[in-house]
């Protein structure tokens, strides 16, 4: 290397130390606050429920991430296991995931020299010999009109992130990235919920069946004694035809079950990531309605924003457009960029390395779009009023979470007293039928009051049965609303195997995909 060369590249890493160590220290734009959340006290504040233990409530704050065991019901917990294994909509969530680590992967690797180029060559160089230029110069040089060249070497560019540019885009893949896997969270404990609730459908209809085919038996039984008092001459013809329309009212009705059990039974396939038609056999003899617990624990508001990953995402999604407005906020200074080469060349390949062989040039230069500053300060401004209305978007996120806990809390209390109204509803509708029908076979009661009794049952039975169904959707809600249904990600690393085999098989993903220790034993 000449001296010359040598000084040049001296100033060059003088002027880059300088730089680099500026840009340790200087980034523009706002540093990210977590944004104040709106506050809520206590629960049911604005319905003006108490909770205590009569309610089955308590503000008693405990861990919900596996709240379906309470309901004692292996079946369900069976769902929701597979669910988290093979629901393909919570796979493209944690696929999104690994995309997010993959783009912070890209954003770190801003930091380093953008521009890399390893090269290595030969050129073999035959002149003509009747070429006017060679044939003068050989008059006076012996010259060798062949010769060849070999070369290797290495070039870079690289920018300095004198102003944070780099670094306020690998912030905002971060928040990117926690944003995905509180996303997933979600997607988790809405799948969670929907199985739950899928499943209480299920039951519920597999209980309308059975109380409709039940009471269509005491409409048959009624309408036997009906045929026989027609036979003894005791009734008219229209106490059977009225039997007879209300017995086949009730079956008529079993059908319409049956096709809204089917569809539910459907919907459960597909959260399961099963094909329709493996759901049936599992749940085909009907069993009661999961059980309440004894007392359910809410906690305080507070909890449920640290809990809550719709909230979270809300919060990582303003944060990440809050280093945006740095990244746009940098193309105001001007951008100070390095490039060099280094290679060796030589004519003969034994010689390639040796100290005459070096060739090379450093070229420090910088860049200021200073002609362009009223495009680029309106694109500052479109980055902030994005990232304000993600704050606004967070609140009224947190507000939401509040309105659909309140709402759960209300209707299931609401529920809950409903219930305890019906049982006594079927109760006496269960005697007053036996009751009435007794006085029709002795001939002291009319038939429409024996019509009119098992409507009355029928519908007591089913409105209760629907009420204790509404319970347990509620509840259901509540523990979704309190963000209850997740695991931690160590225990199957976002994705199942299949879908990891999948992409590994495609591309080299490296430690990205790599499964998670399980410590648990």
């Amino acid at each position: 290397m000449s001296a010359a060369l040598k000084a040049r590249a001296a100033v060059a890493s003088a002027l880059a130390l300088t730089l680099l160590t500026l840009s340790s220290c200087v980034m523009v734009g706002p540093d990210f606050e977590r944004p104040e959340a709106p506050y809520l006290g206590s629960w049911s504040k604005g319905a003006g429920l108490k909770i205590d233990d009569k309610t089955g409530l308590t503000t008693r704050s405990e861990a919900v991430s596996d709240w379906w065991t309470l309901f004692k019901d292996p079946i369900l917990t069976a769902f929701i296991e597979e669910a988290y294994q093979d629901n393909l909509v919570l796979e493209a969530a944690g696929v999104r995931v690994y995309q997010a680590r993959a783009q912070l992967g890209i954003a770190r690797g801003e930091l380093f020299p953008q521009q890399q180029q390893a090269k290595a060559g030969y050129r073999g160089v035959e002149y003509s010999t009747n070429n006017t230029i060679i044939k003068e110069v050989r008059e006076f040089l012996p010259i060798d009109n062949r010769f060849n060249s070999y070369s290797t070497g290495f070039d870079a560019g690289w920018e300095i992130d004198l102003w944070g540019k780099i670094r306020r885009d690998v912030q905002s893949a971060k928040a990117n990235l926690m944003y995905e896997i509180a996303s997933y969270d979600d997607v988790l404990v809405t799948l969670t919920g929907d199985i739950a609730a899928t499943y209480v459908t299920i039951r519920e209809l597999q209980g309308l069946i059975a109380l409709t085919r039940a009471n269509a038996a005491l409409q048959k039984k009624s309408l036997d004694i009906a045929k026989v008092k027609l036979e003894g001459g005791t009734t008219t013809q229209l106490d059977v035809d009225e039997a007879t329309a209300s017995y086949n009212n009730t079956l008529a009705t079993i059908p319409q079950y049956q096709a809204a059990l089917a569809q539910a039974m459907n919907a459960m396939s597909v959260l399961i990531g099963e094909t329709p038609g493996d759901v049936a056999p599992r749940v085909k003899r009907y069993k009661r309605l999961p059980r309440v617990p004894a007392a359910v624990a809410i906690g305080v508001p507070a909890d449920m924003l640290r809990r809550r990953p719709d909230i979270r995402a809300a919060e990582y999604l303003a944060a990440a457009q809050s280093a945006q407005i740095g990244v746009a906020k940098a193309d105001l200074y001007p951008a100070f960029t390095i490039t060099g080469a280094v290679s060796v060349k030589s004519s003969d390949v034994g010689n390639l390395f040796s100290n005459g062989s070096f060739d090379g040039f450093i070229n420090p230069a910088f860049a200021w779009n200073f002609l362009n500053y009223g495009r680029i300060r309106n694109n500052v401004r479109v980055q902030d009023a994005k990232f304000q209305e993600l704050l606004l978007q967070y609140e009224n996120t947190v507000l939401s979470a509040y309105s659909e806990v309140e709402t759960a809390l209300v209707s299931f209390l609401k529920a809950q007293q409903q219930v305890a109204y019906l049982r006594r509803s079927v109760a006496a509708a269960r005697r007053a039928e036996g009751v009435v029908l007794d006085q029709y076979r002795d001939g002291t009661a009319s038939y429409d009051r024996v019509i009119e009794a098992q409507r009355s049952l029928l519908l007591s039975q089913t409105r209760l049965l629907a009420a204790r169904a509404d319970v347990l959707t509620n509840l259901i809600a509540v523990y979704k609303g309190l963000a209850g249904g997740w695991i931690p990600p160590n225990v199957k690393g976002f994705i199942n195997d299949k879908t990891r085999d999948q992409m590994e098989a495609r591309t080299n993903w490296g430690q990205l995909l790599k499964r998670p220790v399980d410590n648990s034993q």
